[in-house]
């Protein structure tokens, strides 16, 4: 581990622990197959970043294409950043998707992070408007928990639309005050919920732009044949909060597949396109509000995912991983 061996989270926030491995022999540029200041950059304290920024080979390495800076901007870790360009790190540098990380601090909390010459483009009016829909988005959404949660955002369509799509009936008040209780019961209970029943019932809420079918404790609302049914005619955006393996995204437009094996909310990739890159600095660590967004929703609060929904509803059993919306739907 080039004398890094037992580092941890915490260690990358204390100075002298890290300046005394540097002392003894760590290596400033490897990390197993990282770079020590790309992890104090997004993790670290900025005395740590300082310390390491000092005796690096090249303040502006990159690692999978981004340096140090782009990664303290990312991580909305504006004194890291700071200290990175104290140490010659250069902040107008191009980057993913051609964007550097000044110019995508200009769409963060902190726009005036880094000063800017005339030379340096600023935002398009385009790209502001993104930012103000973004910065509302997850404003209003908020922070709350939602590991385990099933959605699809749908665009256009309003809740009782969804419901006809979908072919669900109102699940009775009674019943409900009593699933939501134990939503994952095992069947021991006067209603015989278990883990089958618990997964055909799902919460729908209007809001602004469209709908939202919810399932705080699984995985349906997501699955193709759910979001088939639901996207006949317009486009929606499926997203899993998997407890094991992280946020799990689909786009599913007019009842086909056209995209999965998505990662929402993980942060700019090296492929994306300048779009795409803006709205994964935007959405970081937002992965709800960024599912709303490409369906072109604009919820005013979480309640549409967390509750209390608009309608709760019991889903008919069909084939939640059909891939054809006919064959979803039952239409021959």
């Amino acid at each position: 581990m080039t004398g890094w061996a037992g580092v941890t989270w915490e260690s990358w926030q204390d100075h002298s622990e890290i300046r005394a491995r540097l002392d003894t022999g760590a290596d400033p540029d490897a990390w197993g197959s990282r770079r020590p200041l790309h992890r104090a950059a997004t993790v670290g304290s900025p005395e740590v970043v300082a310390e390491l920024a000092g005796r690096v080979a090249d303040v502006d390495a990159p690692e999978d294409g981004t340096t140090a800076l782009w990664e303290a901007v990312v991580a909305r870790r504006p004194d890291n950043a700071r200290a990175l360009v104290a140490a010659g790190a250069d902040p107008w540098r191009p980057q993913l998707g051609g964007w550097s990380p000044g110019r995508l601090a200009l769409a963060g909390p902190d726009p005036a992070l880094f000063p800017r010459s005339d030379g340096e483009p600023g935002l398009t009016a385009a790209e502001q408007a993104v930012v103000r829909r973004g910065r509302q988005l997850v404003e209003a959404l908020g922070r709350f928990h939602y590991e385990g949660t099933g959605l699809a955002c749908v665009a256009g369509i309003d809740a009782a639309e969804a419901i006809r799509r979908l072919g669900a009936t109102p699940v009775e008040e009674e019943f409900m005050a009593d699933f939501l209780d134990d939503p994952y019961g095992r069947g021991d209970d006067p209603y015989g919920h278990g883990t089958d029943e618990s997964l055909l019932i799902v919460g729908v809420t209007a809001v602004p732009g469209g709908c939202v079918v919810t399932q705080p404790w699984g995985y349906v609302p997501s699955t193709p044949g759910v979001m088939a049914r639901l996207t006949t005619g317009t486009v929606g955006y499926g997203l899993y909060a998997n407890p094991k393996s992280g946020n799990q995204g689909s786009v599913v437009r007019d009842g086909t597949v056209e995209a999965r094996g998505l990662h929402p909310g993980g942060g700019p990739r090296p492929r994306d396109t300048p779009e795409e890159v803006l709205d994964a600095y935007l959405y970081h660590h937002h992965a709800v509000a960024f599912a709303c967004s490409f369906a072109g929703l604009l919820p005013t609060s979480a309640r549409a995912v967390t509750g209390p929904v608009d309608t709760w509803v019991r889903l008919p059993d069909p084939d939640h991983w059909a891939t054809d919306a006919r064959a979803a739907s039952g239409v021959r």
